[in-house]
């Protein structure tokens, strides 16, 4: 029996073979918050140092930085603990079934299929990780040479997770030896309340993140029409019985694909498991979970990210309030390393990417040219800069401080004028009920008890 399988089993992984090239060349786009940087800035893929096409949009010759704050989430990470226990029980099964006679070919490549992933890999953050964040840190450095010249102070903060650490280290690695920052050895800061926010926000860890129903749409999608038709698909490809796989299986199968991608740059045998029409399915099924748990789902989701909103400001109005003293700016870099996490309600609280329509578990179809596409917002390595400028021979004294904002290495435009130079005066007074009346301690206060979770959010 064993010697007659062998034949099919090697037809079934050169089929799966054959297949690859083209299963990841139309699922990348479909990875989510698993994304590869080079999905969103696909320049990156020829020359990792480029930075892309010229923006338009540029400021006079007149303008000269004073502050740059960037928020960047960590580089390419491996599977966590959990999603690892999910893939090596989806793979003991396909070994199982490719134990007997009756084995199919796919189930019994995938079998084949070396299952290096261990659960002390928890999260942390892989080696194209810390290239992700050393290259950033040179282009960010290319773009903007003034700021970080010799002798510049570079504060540099992170989360306490491990794979923000050293993304930190790596960023700063990445900008070379040449860079003294004033002859002191840059040390990362951990600040867990500006860069994990949520945690600290009793309102959002008990109405969102520990409650069930506050997930009802990912769920109800997870049971809905299409992703029950992925699932059948994906059951008979593997010639397993459908009851025997879940919502949550197939994602982490469809994930592996992501991480072998963005890890390894390999196309791993389990994107052949999957169609484009499939994974927009599962791009879908991530983005309503981002959505209900990280964007415009639950308002504390985006209120509880306002303390790391006004401390940009406030170190935005210390840099304003240095130059017109003639001081030196005593920040002229702050970097912080986060998560998508930490992003996405921070785009969210400032307006960005919000859809007419909410994400639901019922509209999927309709939602085809949604903006709200968490792959292209907050992929590994994603990064929102803050940059303030100080102008000369501006017409009106409220001209002399401007701001752009980049996502990803891309100008964004300003929600209050479409523009993508702002002046300081303008952005602060469109953003002045957040600056003046969203409060970290009341928005995560929770609410008395004899206040239902649903009407409170």
């Amino acid at each position: 029996a064993v010697a007659a399988m062998a034949p099919r089993r090697e037809a079934g992984l050169l089929l799966l073979l054959l297949a690859l090239p083209l299963a990841s060349a139309g699922l990348s786009s479909y990875f989510g918050t698993k994304s590869r940087y080079e999905e969103v800035n696909p320049h990156l893929v020829s020359d990792p140092l480029s930075l892309g096409p010229v923006a338009g949009g540029s400021l006079p010759s007149s303008c000269t930085p004073l502050q740059l704050r960037a928020v960047l989430r960590h580089g390419t990470r491996y599977p966590t603990a959990g999603q690892i226990r999910r893939l090596g029980e989806l793979h003991a099964r396909l070994l199982r079934r490719a134990a007997g006679a009756s084995a199919c070919p796919a189930a019994a490549a995938l079998a084949e299929w070396p299952m290096w992933y261990e659960e002390s890999l928890d999260g942390r953050l892989a080696p194209q990780g810390r290239r992700d964040m050393e290259q950033l840190a040179r282009r960010m450095a290319a773009r903007f040479p003034a700021l970080f010249a010799a002798r510049r102070r570079l504060a540099l903060a992170s989360s306490s997770k491990h794979r923000c650490l050293q993304s930190g280290a790596a960023f700063r690695l990445g900008l070379g030896p040449t860079l003294d920052f004033g002859g002191d050895e840059v040390e990362v800061e951990v600040n867990d309340s500006l860069m994990r926010f949520f945690d600290h926000c009793a309102k959002f860890v008990v109405l969102v993140e520990e409650n069930d129903t506050a997930m009802g749409q990912v769920n109800a999608f997870k049971e809905g029409p299409e992703m029950k038709k992925v699932l059948e698909k994906v059951a008979g490809a593997l010639c397993l019985p459908v009851e025997e796989l879940n919502a949550d299986l197939v994602q982490v199968a469809f994930l592996t694909c992501s991480y072998e991608l963005a890890i390894k740059n390999v196309t791993s045998p389990w994107c052949s498991l999957f169609s484009e029409e499939d994974a927009k399915v599962l791009e879908y099924l991530n983005d309503l979970k981002q959505y209900w748990k990280r964007g415009y789902g639950y308002d504390i989701n985006s209120r509880s990210s306002c303390i790391l909103f006004q401390d940009i400001f406030q170190h935005l109005d210390k840099a304003v309030e240095e130059s017109k003293s003639s001081k030196p700016i005593s920040s002229p870099l702050i970097v912080q390393v986060g998560h998508a996490e930490t992003l996405q309600p921070l785009l969210a609280l400032m307006g960005y990417f919000k859809d007419k329509e909410p994400l639901l578990a019922t509209n999927f179809a309709r939602q085809a040219q949604r903006k709200f596409r968490s792959g292209r917002i907050v992929p590994y390595a994603a990064n929102l800069v803050f940059v303030l400028y100080h102008c000369d021979h501006v017409n009106a004294s409220h001209e002399e401080y401007q701001v752009q904002l980049l996502l990803n290495e891309k100008l964004l435009p300003f929600l209050h004028s479409n523009e993508t130079t702002s002046t300081y005066t303008d952005l602060k007074d469109y953003y002045k009920d957040i600056l003046e009346n969203c409060h970290f301690k009341e928005e995560c206060e929770l609410p008395p008890v004899n206040v239902t979770a649903v009407d409170e959010l």
